[in-house]
């Protein structure tokens, strides 16, 4: 087995997207091949309805992926073929946008106002580029999840780890997609295929990942006055970890114990022609795209 080496950590940006959303941008609009098969991935969260209720209003994609995960709150969402439906906390939209889709999503808080989701764009080959739109919506209750005896769980949103298998399938990236819960001071190493590109995402607590480079100088140590934990290299709420290659990745959990997304997937290694919500291989095909969204010829009769 090999440590996966931290690449970098990096604090993920205040930015605003839709209509009016103040949300934190972990990466995007940058390198696309630094994640390659992911994009972008935005972490939306407030307790202040004025900063999200504007939502996403009607939009354009072709030539990715979307997937989006509710912790708090709703999002409401309909498209141009006519779907609609809303997305509770725990529950995940797997949106394959392919040839061509138009939909808006709109947040909602919880009681007491609050709002909190991510969301992942996920590249698709150019062979499925102009493939049908499709959509899997899954409910919080299908996801399985799975409980270490070190009280360490994992939900499993996609791809299959320690004995389950995640509800969506037929993901162009082949992506494995984990929830994963960490007590207080528990060391815990997870598997990662080395083929796959793979990041961390936390959002909340706070937890040390080893370095292959320098693994003994990461983890928590204790003070002698008075046995308080003194937290070195410490990974926080908002912050995204991109590793390198290896087989494993493994965190010490700080005080209050570390919650993060776990997200790996197959590199597509294709040329990325990008702009806005529209990701082709080539200038040619975005230009397309984009003449088509002119003239009414974006969206695709189904099959």
């Amino acid at each position: 087995m090999s440590l996966r080496p931290i690449l970098e950590t990096r604090r993920a940006q205040p930015t605003m997207e839709g209509a009016g959303v103040h949300l934190h941008r972990a990466f995007g609009f940058q390198d696309p091949s630094e994640l390659d098969p992911f994009l972008l991935f935005d972490d939306f969260r407030n307790d202040d309805p004025a900063f999200y209720q504007a939502g996403f209003p009607w939009h354009p994609h072709r030539g990715i992926e979307t997937i989006t995960y509710v912790l708090s709150g709703t999002v409401d969402h309909s498209d141009s073929l006519g779907n609609s439906g809303s997305l509770g906390a725990g529950d995940v939209q797997w949106m394959t946008a392919g040839s061509g889709i138009l939909h808006q999503e709109m947040p909602h808080g919880n009681a007491a106002g609050q709002m909190h989701g991510f969301q992942l764009w996920g590249n698709l080959p150019g062979s499925q580029k102009m493939t049908a739109p499709r959509y899997q919506d899954v409910e919080a209750k299908e996801i399985p999840e799975v409980i270490d005896d070190d009280g360490t769980r994992v939900r499993v949103i996609v791809g299959s780890f320690w004995g389950k298998t995640g509800p969506v399938d037929g993901i162009a990236a082949d992506p494995q997609y984990l929830d994963v819960s960490v007590p207080a001071g528990v060391t815990k190493t997870f598997r990662i295929d080395t083929y796959r590109r793979a990041f961390a995402y936390v959002f909340e607590g706070a937890g040390a990942f080893v370095d292959a480079a320098t693994p003994q100088g990461v983890l928590l140590e204790k003070e002698v006055a008075g046995q308080e934990l003194n937290i070195r290299d410490m990974s926080g709420d908002r912050t995204l970890v991109r590793f390198g290659t290896g087989d494993e990745v493994t965190v010490q959990a700080g005080p209050e114990g570390v919650r993060f997304l776990l997200i790996s997937g197959a590199p597509i290694e294709e040329p990325v022609a990008w702009h806005g919500p529209i990701v082709m291989n080539t200038k040619a095909e975005l230009n397309k795209a984009f003449a088509e969204l002119r003239n009414g010829t974006f969206i695709k009769p189904s099959h």
